[in-house]
């Protein structure tokens, strides 16, 4: 409890809705990368089209990982709603204020993020 006796929930929650509007605007801004590619060899070549088709892939993994940034923040904005926000979510004990300042929406703490890579 006393690593969040020193958070500013107010700030954090701030942090997570500009990041989570940041996101969700990159979503849209970037939609037409994302949209299938067009296979008519009269309008461009077969190098065009692979370099086309990679650049969509490439754009469909950047998006899969904004999904799931916006999952993290989401759900540590249902933390902080739930008076939750700074325990970890597998052992239960504090997350240090500085881990939570770098990431506000670390979910865990370092020894079980540790433990989660192995």
């Amino acid at each position: 409890m006393a690593a969040k006796s020193k958070l500013d929930l107010k700030a954090l929650r701030k942090q997570l809705e500009q990041r989570r509007s940041q996101l969700l605007d990159t979503t849209e801004l970037t939609s037409s990368d994302r949209r299938p590619v067009e296979l008519d060899q009269s309008m461009q070549g077969r190098l065009s089209r692979i370099d086309a088709l990679q650049q969509r892939e490439m754009a469909l993994a950047t998006q899969r990982r904004r999904e799931i940034e916006l999952v993290r923040i989401d759900a540590a904005l249902k933390r902080i709603d739930k008076d939750d926000y700074g325990y970890c979510a597998s052992c239960d004990e504090d997350i240090a204020a500085g881990r939570l300042k770098s990431d506000p929406a670390e979910p865990l703490c370092v020894e079980c993020a540790t433990e989660a890579r192995r």
